[in-house]
């Protein structure tokens, strides 16, 4: 060989030499799965779990079940979706913060991965790295494609009501991975005791992805990003599904969690929970706080005395002794906590004492709000309630909210400090297998309890429509008792509240079906549970592998006592959710705006003079159908303006404006000269009075009914009202008098003593303004005669506005005015009215006919009982020339 190219291969091989040994550690390194000393089946390692172990199973698990079901997902949707409109697509920012947070777990992971081989550690990559690198690199990036899949295209059903099943387990499976975590709070190898630049790094990181971990789960059940059944009917969308038209009409009522809007359901009542008004109420609940702690700390003891008490006595092997201080110590302890689930201790015992006056305070404020509320919506609103439903939902709503707050704090938070204490000291007392079955079964249970609980709510809202419907019916029905009688439909309405008795047990039996169907899970996870941890528990003391006969008998214990009030844990949680459902008709009844509101500047209607004035009044009920357009008037003080016109011009409209019931859409209405906005409506409704057609009476005493009109007023000014309004002698004949009970609405009085009534209270009342709404149409002629007469009284010196079917009645009025479809045809004296033959005069015409037509028949008789003139209003008439 030449010796140029001898010189040569030796450097070749010198040079492979020199590469070899120093690329054999790296090589030999990579090509590692774990760190040294540590193999993928050394599971448990100064305890806790090895990073490898922990990295690669979670990883896996996760991104092998969304690539399987997400990539099924998303060829279901590439097969069978059709694109949603945009406008359904509901603009939230919650959303942005979604696909923010997918991206940032991507960024994390690869900047993770990056440290991991330049900073972090040894500076090695291992192959259960990539493993974890891979998997989130590829999961994360599509978990992203189907969130954005779900939002923009919609499969061929009803809209969806979140997102799907397959996004929701894998962020749970996320939740979950993370969290497992924290069984590693002992191991050296991991990062909490924060010692050195590696230890901070990987805290870091793992705060970070453990709170995006936690917002995604959270902003998966609120699916802000995914439009509902609502957005599609509210954008137009035809769904011929019942269930659809039931969630038009009751927004809340059918779709989504029970937990949306949670937090702000219970903002709304935070001011009711906490007793602000009261320093004793505060430290109830402060000292009720202190017992659930203290409770805590009881339950966690007990076990430990009761696992002494067995060594002592010779559980351990050792000589039996009398553990007499034990004993006292663990009945001392018993006494305080009660039963393993805390039902019957002292502690609670006291705490559910102190916390009576808490809860009573809470339900009184909020009854007290909604009451108030619904007497400050408008006339529109009263109108088209049904009262049954109504007073429903308030019993149900103000009952659930008496049971929510208590179930949140001294069970449901309870319960959850119970299974993490639960699980930090087995693990720490016993060894990890302990900590992962108690985990392994409460994770389970949770999850099984809600998901299923979730499922089944929908049976629980159809049951509550249901049971509302029915009771509508049976109220509604009974509120016309006369109606049915009046057309013998008394078979018709019990068959119609046998249907929706019928409608309601169907969908009970199917609500109650699924929860039997739920307690059979919960039953089969507990006690899989149970006999896992049992059988190893008698495992290891039977071969005396560092268990004690007295350590078994605290496990059982601890675990039983764990158990039961996880039992109730599923309880709790349906009974929480239901107070939810029957709580979402209460906050849409607080919920309804007020259509008529004061200003911030109105000021009160002290003195009224007694001048009302109509300028351009414009008024609709509904946009396509006006009720007045531009209505002018004006009644000076102490004078009298009638309205008369056909049914449906808008005679009794004005008086609701008057009152003020709605607000105008266009004009102004004065009174005294001043806008009647710019008063309170408070003291414009005190300075009028109104006798109208229907008066509807309290179902309560004649005395209580008149002395309504003023509250403050004195027993000798009612029945001095009471002499005015000519029905002072009437009472004094009936058995019980001024304490005789006038029946529901009124109905044990006739027509005539009810506007008596009515007009006493308004005597009482002593108002500046006097509005009569038809107050005498429904009357007899003689009675008619009678009640004029006390009107005359009330009416005295005062302005007063009246709407007349009866033109005899208006004569004297200082103002007449002729409505037609909203619009003022006519106005002036009824002599200007009835020689101007116009509208008026037509009107005079056609009821001066139909008198004269009722009396002749009867004309002969009351002739001959001295009568000469059989219709009394009318003298003559010749033309459009009355004389009366």
């Amino acid at each position: 060989m030449h010796p140029r190219w001898r010189r040569s291969n030796d450097r070749l091989v010198s040079l492979y030499i020199r590469l070899k040994v120093y690329l054999q550690p790296q090589i030999t390194s990579i090509m590692m799965y774990c760190p040294p000393n540590i193999t993928f089946s050394h599971i448990w390692v100064d305890h806790g779990i090895s990073h490898c172990f922990l990295d690669t199973v979670s990883a896996v698990i996760y991104s092998t079940f969304l690539l399987i079901f997400g990539l099924g997902q998303w060829v279901m949707y590439r097969r069978y979706a059709t694109p949603t409109d945009q406008y359904l697509q509901p603009k939230s920012m919650l959303f942005g913060i979604q696909v923010v947070l997918s991206l940032l777990m991507v960024v994390m992971v690869s900047l993770r991965f990056i440290l991991q081989a330049t900073v972090i550690g040894d500076h090695t990559i291992y192959g259960y790295m990539i493993i974890y690198f891979a998997c989130n690199v590829v999961c994360w990036p599509l978990s992203l494609r189907l969130i954005f899949l779900e939002r923009h295209y919609l499969l061929p059903t009803v809209p969806t009501r979140g997102h799907g099943i397959v996004l929701l387990v894998f962020w749970t499976l996320v939740l979950v991975g993370e969290n497992l975590a924290f069984l590693n709070l002992r191991n050296e190898d991991w990062w909490f005791d924060l010692s050195t630049v590696t230890d901070k790094l990987e805290f870091s990181l793992f705060v970070l992805r453990y709170t995006c971990g936690v917002m995604l789960f959270i902003l998966g059940l609120k699916a802000p990003g995914i439009s509902t059944m609502r957005d599609y009917v509210n954008f137009g969308g035809t769904i011929n599904n019942s269930e659809v038209e039931d969630d038009t009409q009751q927004p809340n009522a059918s779709q989504g969690s029970t937990w949306r809007g949670a937090w702000k359901k219970i903002r709304t009542l935070f001011p009711f929970m906490w007793p602000k008004k009261s320093i004793l109420l505060q430290l109830n609940v402060l000292l009720c706080l202190g017992l659930l702690v203290f409770g805590r700390v009881a339950n966690v003891f007990v076990p430990i005395y009761y696992k002494k008490i067995v060594d002592g006595l010779g559980g351990s092997g050792g000589e039996p002794r009398f553990v007499w201080d034990y004993v006292l110590i663990y009945v001392a302890l018993k006494f305080l906590q009660g039963s393993g689930s805390g039902l019957m201790g002292f502690i609670n015992n006291i705490r559910s004492l102190l916390w009576i006056s808490v809860q009573q305070y809470t339900s009184r404020e909020v009854q007290i709000q909604l009451f108030s509320h619904l007497h400050n919506l408008s006339l529109r609103w009263h109108l088209g309630r049904k009262t049954g439903e109504v007073l429903r939902v308030m019993d149900r709503g103000t009952n659930s909210i008496n049971t929510l707050l208590s179930y949140i704090i001294f069970n449901i938070l309870p319960t959850v400090v119970d299974i993490v204490v639960a699980v930090v000291y087995f693990t720490a007392a016993f060894n990890y297998w302990f900590g992962i079955i108690v985990f392994v079964t409460m994770a389970s249970y949770l999850a099984m309890t809600i998901a299923v609980t979730e499922w089944r709510t929908k049976y629980r809202r159809q049951m509550n429509l249901a049971e509302n419907e029915q009771r509508t019916r049976g109220v509604d029905s009974l509120l016309n008792f006369e109606t049915v009688k009046y057309y013998g439909a008394e078979e018709y309405e019990v068959n119609r509240y046998q249907e929706s008795l019928l409608n309601y047990q169907i969908e009970e039996w199917k609500s109650s079906a699924t929860l039997c169907f739920l307690n059979t899970i919960q039953n089969i996870v507990i006690t899989g549970g149970m006999l896992a941890g049992s059988m190893l528990a008698a495992w290891m003391v039977a071969g005396g592998r560092g268990l004690t006969v007295g350590d078994y008998v605290l496990f059982a214990t601890y675990i039983v006592q764990l158990y039961s009030p996880l039992h109730f844990f599923g309880t709790y949680y349906r009974m929480i959710q239901q107070n939810f459902v029957d709580m979402e008709n209460m906050f849409d009844l607080l919920d309804e705006k007020k259509e008529v509101l004061d200003k911030e500047d109105a000021q009160a209607l002290v003195v009224p003079q007694g001048k009302i004035e109509f300028k351009d009044v414009n008024f609709h009920y509904s946009p396509e159908r006006p009720i007045l357009k531009n209505v002018s008037f004006t009644v000076k003080p102490g004078q009298t303006l009638a309205i008369v016109g056909p049914t449906g011009s808008g005679k009794s409209t004005i008086m609701r404006l008057l009152f003020r019931f709605y607000d105008i859409v266009g004009g102004k209405i004065f009174i005294d000269d001043t806008d009647v906005q710019d008063f309170t409506q408070t003291s414009l409704r005190q300075a009028m009075g109104v006798v109208p057609q229907d008066t509807v009476l309290f179902n309560d005493t004649i005395f209580y009914n008149i002395h309504y009109g003023r509250v403050t007023a004195t027993d000798q000014e009612v029945r001095e009202a009471a002499q005015h309004a000519d029905i002072h002698e009437k009472i004094l004949t009936f058995p019980d008098q001024y304490d005789s009970k006038v029946g529901e609405r009124g109905l044990k009085l006739s027509g005539g003593e009810k506007q008596r009534v009515a007009i006493a209270r308004t005597i009482l009342k002593n108002p500046a303004f006097i509005l009569l709404d038809e107050a005498t149409s429904a009357l007899d002629t003689q009675t008619e005669r009678n009640i004029q007469t006390a009107l005359q009284r009330v009416c005295l010196d005062r302005t007063v506005v009246m709407v007349a079917h009866r033109l005899s009645t208006i004569i004297h009025a200082d103002t007449i005015v002729v409505l037609r479809d909203g619009i003022i045809v006519e106005r002036g004296r009824h002599e200007d009215l009835v020689s101007a033959g116009g509208e008026y005069c037509r009107m005079w015409q056609q009821q001066l006919e139909a008198n004269n037509n009722a009396s002749s028949s009867q004309a002969g008789n009351e002739t001959q009982e001295g009568d000469p003139n059989p219709n009394p209003m009318v003298t003559q008439v010749e033309g459009n020339t009355v004389k009366v």
